[in-house]
């Protein structure tokens, strides 16, 4: 392991602010529009959406309202990823009014606690007498794990104490249920969540009981492999999700081999890159070289073999899950929105461990296209499924596109991903740097401001990004008084290694800094004033599949910049399967300003495959009956992440080519 969790350090949400381009309309949306709406929603105010119940659920428990529990059997999670975004939100800018809306939310959580510290609304009000019994399915230590990092959060972003106090209460309790000893429930949870929240709480309280009760999940996971099977025969056989086999396809919640004998990523995406994380945190806290060797089989397994050109994950609507290597279909994937979250949140822990752009390069990718995407401009409609390629007059009929959806989705029962893209959305400042000893790393190219202490003082890191269009980045340095440290610079894969580094309008050659792990390391005694100027090489890329991803055979993608690109019916007509791009195209990248608010589109001289003769009624025809016609046509891809905004139509990523 190259480093710890001790020793590398992500900077307080607090000390950073975001002022970019690209990014602030984002996190002024979540702020104005995608909270405000979540929180009418959670509490049933929206006529045209699904009724959530997860507000009145916490009501009823609490004793407020009367009723029964309502929503799918996880519904506490989405009050939990609200509050965790709020949170965020009040940790970058105060604002007294959401504050309050947190704190009446809070009391009633707290009302709904019992006694014992059990905080649970399905269990509480629809089955009191069978906590515990069904952990495979039921999600009850997902959504405690949810409510304690919503917690943590609320705590460092008000240091109010009452939520902290709940969910600390809530985990002692689960310590006393859970364990090897003869008394206790020798068994683990279905869907991982709360290993990486109790890290988080260990990390915030430095209570060792929650550092080593997420270490007893781990440990215990894939260890007894009847667990499931013994838990469906005790209940009587009782299935909450029929659809599902979860109590005996043990590979779906990665519960078929120990953790760290574990080879390849299967099963439910989600459940995978959550246990993923909390693998790296705790190798991070315990340096244990084994855990950590087995999050890099499992990394290069899901970034070489089994996820797509856009940082999506899971390649199977049933079980929303991995299949096998390069098995990567374009339009009947699932590629979870929440998946790629997880896997931000995996690539953030391995940063940590190991500074290695590798790992901030899938961070970007997932972010700048999958999550972006999983939002529309409004953010009241999302996309929980992002495929790449889609048909919209087979999505309906044809059941095997029965999760495919041509158009985002306005907030429904299984709301998991509008309140992740708000939490991720409403935390980034956490994912911009970090600090090890005396280097600060730069992992993305987000501009804003940046409060580092460093050699006994407070200094300031301003960036000034154009990085999202042409690959161009400003610092700017605030120093009390001079001090030598190391900057690293994060040299993206897009570019091909190319970058232009000048400080002070000197252009730096390469003896001035070296290149390590993809990273740039310029170490010298810096000054106030001092100003860092890196410029990406932004040329057009042609990407091609592995020859094993049979989908991508004869095609090829366009990505500029960290965008993967596609093409879209409402600028290239409909039929885009009988596109071609041919090689000797010229591609060419203008920004147009008047597109979604604007963003850099690239044309290409193209040609459409259309039949020269074909009658009405046939079917099929030999080859030597009817010939082919190439019609010249002007090729618009636009960013994979701002389709479905301009109406209902067709979609691709990839394109015939040759």
């Amino acid at each position: 392991m190259h480093s710890t969790g001790h020793s590398t350090d992500i900077l307080p949400l607090k000390d950073v602010v975001i002022e970019d381009e690209f990014w602030s309309p984002y996190i002024k949306l979540v702020r104005e529009v995608v909270v405000p709406y979540q929180w009418e929603a959670l509490n049933d105010r929206i006529p045209e959406a699904e009724p959530s119940y997860a507000v009145k659920n916490f009501k009823i428990a609490a004793g407020l309202e009367t009723g029964e529990f309502g929503g799918m059997v996880f519904q506490d999670s989405d009050v939990a990823k609200w509050l965790e975004a709020v949170s965020y939100l009040l940790q970058t800018k105060p604002d007294a009014a959401l504050e309050q809306i947190a704190d009446d939310m809070i009391d009633i959580i707290a009302k709904a606690q019992r006694p014992d510290g059990y905080l649970n609304t399905y269990f509480t009000l629809k089955e009191p007498d069978q906590r515990f019994t069904n952990l495979a399915e039921c999600h009850e230590l997902y959504c405690a794990g949810h409510m304690i990092e919503a917690a943590v959060a609320y705590f460092e972003a008000t240091g109010k104490p009452k939520i902290l106090d709940v969910v600390c209460k809530f985990a002692d309790y689960i310590d006393t249920v859970f364990g090897n000893e003869p008394d206790k429930l020798a068994g683990y949870d279905g869907h991982q969540e709360i290993e990486l929240a109790l890290v988080k709480l260990y990390r915030t309280t430095n209570n060792e009981k929650y550092i080593k009760l997420s270490q007893y999940f781990m440990d215990q996971r894939g260890t007894n492999p009847h667990f499931y099977s013994d838990e469906f025969e005790k209940r009587g056989g009782r299935i909450h999700f029929p659809q599902l086999a979860m109590a005996h396809d043990l590979s779906y919640s990665q519960a078929h081999l120990p953790v760290r004998q574990q080879e390849t990523a299967e099963g439910h995406a989600v459940r995978l890159v959550y246990m993923l994380t909390a693998m790296a945190d705790l190798a991070a806290e315990n340096q244990d070289e084994a855990l950590f060797a087995a999050c890099r089989k499992l990394w290069n397994n899901i970034v070489h073999k089994r996820m797509y050109i856009t940082g999506a994950i899971g390649s199977m609507e049933q079980g929303e899950s991995f299949t096998t290597d390069y098995d990567l279909p374009n339009d009947t994937a699932y590629a979870e929105t929440c998946a790629s979250i997880g896997l931000i949140f995996f690539a953030q822990r391995m940063l940590r461990l190991e500074a290695d752009s590798k790992y901030a390069d899938v961070l970007e990718k997932a972010l700048y296209n999958t999550v972006v995407s999983g939002m529309a401009k409004d953010g009241k409609s999302f996309f929980y499924v992002n495929p790449l390629e889609v048909q919209p007059q087979v999505c309906g009929p044809n059941h095997n596109y029965k999760h495919v959806k041509p158009e985002r989705q306005g907030w429904f029962g299984c709301a998991c991903c509008p309140p992740n893209i708000a939490r991720l959305l409403a935390s980034l400042g956490q994912y911009i740097y970090t600090r090890k000893d005396q280097t600060i790393f730069t992992h993305l190219y987000i501009g804003g401001k940046a409060a580092i202490e460093l050699e006994g003082q407070r200094m300031m890191i301003e960036q000034k990004s154009a990085y999202t269009w042409n690959g161009k980045v400003r610092f700017e340095l605030s120093l009390e008084r001079a001090a030598a440290f190391t900057l690293a610079f994060r040299v993206p894969e897009w570019s091909g290694g190319k970058a232009n580094l000048s400080l002070n309008g000197e252009r730096l050659s390469e003896h001035h800094f070296h290149l390590e792990n993809g990273y740039l390391l310029l170490q010298r005694t810096w000054q106030t004033g001092d100003v860092l100027d890196l410029t990406f090489d932004m040329s057009i890329r042609r990407m091609k599949g592995h020859p094993s991803i049979r989908h991508t055979a004869g095609k090829t993608a366009i990505q500029h910049g960290p965008f993967i690109y596609c093409l879209e019916e409402a600028d290239n007509g409909p039929e885009l399967y009988q596109l071609l791009l041919p090689r000797s195209s010229e591609l060419q990248a203008s920004f147009d300003s008047e597109l979604l608010g604007g963003m850099t589109v690239i044309h290409a001289e193209g040609k459409k495959m259309i039949p020269s003769e074909w009658q009405d009624g046939v079917l099929y025809y030999d080859e030597q009956e009817v010939g082919w016609d190439e019609q010249r046509t002007e090729l618009t891809f636009i960013p994979y992440f701002a389709w479905a905004n301009r109406g209902l139509g067709e979609m691709t990523v990839w394109v015939k080519e040759r």
